[in-house]
C-alpha cells in the first residue's frame, strides 16, 4: 500500500482537560472536559479509525491484526506506540509508570515510557519532572508522609521544550501546558498525588496507587541527557529529538519543500502541529493541515512535503 492513510482520533473526557483542543485544532469534542485527542492508536481503550484508502472505516488494530504487511511485517501481539495530544486546563496527576516487566507481570500489556513535545505553555506554566529522594526507603517515608513538596521537582516550561520521561519516572503536566506525548502503547499509569480531587461520576477521590508507585520508581532520579541533533534542508530542518529504545522523535519544519526517506523503521507516525502544506508519494498529493495524523506505511519509502508545516513524527525503535 503505497500511499498514507490518515486518521480519526479518538478522545477522551479527563477531569483536568479543557477545550484548547477544539480551540486549537479545530476539533469536534465529545465534552467540555476532554483532555487527550489519541491521535494515533491502536490501543483497545481508544483506537483511531482510518478515514481513507483500501482499510477506511477499520481501526488501526483490526488494520495491524489483519494486514502486517503493511507495517513492514514487524512483529508484536499489539501496535507498540500511542500518540496523543494533552490539554492539561488543570494540573494532572502526579505519577509514574512502569517498565516492560513489571506491567506484563501486573497489568498484563506493556510497560510505558513515553516524551512530550510542549505544543503551547502558558506564562509561569510548569510539569513535575523526577524527585529528590535518595533511596527507596526515603522514597516511601515521603508518600506515605505526604511529603510533596520535598518529593517533587518542578521544572519551567515553554512551548518547543522536549521532555524523555523512561518508565519508572515520576511526573505530571501541569496547568496551561498543552503537549504532543509519544508513547508506548499503554494505559497503565500509577497515582501518586491528585490534590485531592474527587472524580464526579463517583463522588469519591480518585485511587491512588501508592505500593505500586514505590515498586516502580526510579531511585535516584538521574536526568536523562539527549543528544537533540539538527540538519538543514535548504530552508526547511529536521530535528531528532531523541532516539530512544522504543521510539525516535523528529520534529521536520518545513518551509518551502523536504524530501525525506526512511532509514531502518518499517513505518512512521506523522502528526501536524501547524500550517498547511501537501505530503506527496509516488507522484499522488494528499493535502496536510493542522490537526491531521497519518501513517506512512512499509511500502511509502520516500516522500516529499511542500508548504509551511509543523511535523512531529515518530518511528519505533528497537525495543518497540
Amino acid at each position: 500500500m503505497a500511499e498514507p492513510f490518515f486518521l480519526q482520533p479518538y478522545f477522551q473526557e479527563k477531569i483536568w482537560g479543557g477545550t484548547k483542543l477544539h480551540d486549537e485544532f479545530g476539533y469536534t469534542l465529545p465534552t467540555d472536559k476532554t483532555g487527550e485527542c489519541w491521535a494515533i492508536s491502536a490501543h483497545p481503550h481508544g483506537p483511531s479509525t482510518v478515514a481513507n484508502g483500501p482499510y477506511a472505516g477499520q481501526t488501526l488494530i483490526e488494520v495491524w491484526r489483519d494486514h502486517r504487511a503493511v507495517f513492514g511485517n514487524a512483529k508484536g501481539d499489539v501496535f507498540p506506540l500511542l500518540t496523543k495530544i494533552l490539554d492539561a486546563e488543570a494540573d494532572l496527576s502526579v505519577q509514574v509508570h512502569p517498565d516492560d516487566d513489571y506491567a506484563a507481570k501486573n497489568e498484563h500489556e506493556l510497560g510505558k515510557t513515553e516524551c512530550w513535545y510542549i505544543i503551547a505553555a502558558d506564562p509561569g506554566a510548569e510539569l513535575i519532572y523526577g524527585h529528590n529522594a535518595q533511596t527507596k526507603a526515603q522514597l516511601a517515608d515521603m508518600i506515605h508522609g505526604a511529603d510533596w513538596q520535598g518529593l517533587f521537582r518542578h521544572v519551567p516550561v515553554k512551548a518547543g521544550d522536549f521532555f524523555y520521561v523512561p518508565s519508572g519516572t515520576i511526573h505530571a503536566l501541569g496547568k496551561g501546558i498543552m503537549a504532543l506525548e509519544t508513547q508506548q502503547s499503554s494505559d497503565t499509569t500509577y497515582r501518586l498525588y491528585d490534590y485531592d480531587r474527587v472524580d464526579a461520576k463517583t463522588g469519591q477521590k480518585r485511587a491512588l496507587h501508592l505500593q505500586q508507585s514505590i515498586d516502580v520508581t526510579t531511585v535516584p532520579f538521574v536526568a536523562p541527557k539527549l543528544a537533540v541533533t539538527s540538519q538543514q534542508f535548504g530552508t526547511s530542518k529536521v530535528t531528532t529529538f531523541v532516539q530512544a529504545p522504543y521510539f525516535t522523535v523528529y520534529e521536520w519544519q518545513v518551509k518551502g519543500e523536504l524530501t525525506l526517506k526512511r532509514q531502518a523503521a518499517p513505518y512512521t507516525l506523522v502528526s501536524v502541529l501547524a500550517g498547511q502544506g501537501e505530503l506527496l508519494v509516488d507522484g499522488t498529493s494528499y493535502s496536510l493541515s493542522k490537526g491531521q495524523h497519518l501513517l506512512l506505511p512499509f511500502a511509502v519509502k520516500t516522500w516529499q512535503l511542500k508548504g509551511e508545516l509543523q511535523i512531529i513524527a515518530s518511528e519505533p525503535g528497537l525495543k518497540a
